[in-house]
């Protein structure tokens, strides 16, 4: 069975079914999520600080995201996988930000990848349109865009009326750029409802929500945030599981039973001496 591809995304986008997404980012939870039946599977550089041990996005390499992706396309067989572009992996050239972005599909196995757009950014717009005419399929994101969170001062809800808020024209205007360059979809990150129901319905691809509400066309969320694994809870998530405790409770259940003694059990050795 083939994996999901753009053309089937349009055709839930079409006939009204919303779409599904949710981050992976390695093999074992990638296997998971895929067999959970979700649309597309995010390699996102929110691997940072959900999955390496960073404090945010920004350390990511290319080379890790690389490796993060091929590990989740191994595994995978019926959700898309994209792949997200790190800081500064692209941007600084057309020439090298269309190389790396190549190397997803290239080297990882990645379906597409994703990056993201500043108000009105000339540079990645033409990224995206460089891309897609090669034939790289490319995935928007606007709203908040965390790999710039220094230069926008912290992560702020955006599509308000404030200085550290783009406002919704502004979004509109990128998203309707992004569509005309060639973007397949577009994931709106924590944006007032507002802001997002007006992107929806400027643009005729797909929208992505993460923290942009209910007026869009389908949801992304991190695998950490839906399964309570090593983080904290968020206002845009809902947790689904408590894989903290339960983690938490088979490890001091294995160091009570090697300090007791009870295991390893002669079921668990070869050849075990009968006593």
């Amino acid at each position: 069975m083939s994996r999901t591809t753009i053309r089937d995304l349009q055709d839930r986008y079409e006939s009204g079914e919303p779409i599904t997404m949710l981050t992976a980012y390695d093999a074992p939870i990638a296997r998971q999520v895929d067999a959970g039946g979700v649309d597309v599977i995010l390699v996102g550089d929110s691997a940072g600080d959900n999955h390496m041990g960073y404090d945010d996005t920004l350390p990511v390499t290319l080379e890790e995201a690389l490796s993060n992706t091929a590990a989740v396309s191994r595994t995978v067989e019926d959700a898309m996988v994209i792949g997200d572009l790190p800081f500064l992996s692209y941007g600084t050239s057309i020439a090298e930000s269309v190389e790396n972005a190549g190397r997803f599909m290239k080297e990882a196995g990645a379906d597409a990848v994703k990056l993201e757009t500043a108000p009105y950014g000339e540079t990645t717009i033409e990224i995206v349109d460089r891309c897609t005419e090669l034939g790289i399929p490319v995935q928007g994101h606007i709203g908040y865009t965390p790999q710039r969170t220094n230069a926008i001062g912290g992560a702020f809800v955006q599509g308000k009326d404030r200085d550290v808020s783009a406002g919704t024209e502004a979004l509109v205007d990128t998203a309707e750029e992004l569509e005309a360059a060639g973007a397949f979809s577009i994931v709106l990150e924590t944006v007032s409802e507002a802001a997002a129901k007006a992107v929806t319905e400027a643009v005729d691809v797909p929208t992505i929500g993460i923290g942009a509400g209910r007026y869009v066309d389908g949801q992304v969320l991190v695998i950490n945030d839906v399964l309570g694994l090593g983080g904290e809870s968020y206002k845009l998530s809902r947790q689904y599981a408590d894989l903290d405790s339960e983690v938490r409770g088979a490890v001091e259940q294995y160091v009570a039973d090697v300090e007791s003694g009870d295991f390893p059990a002669a079921e668990n050795a070869f050849d075990p001496i009968e006593e």
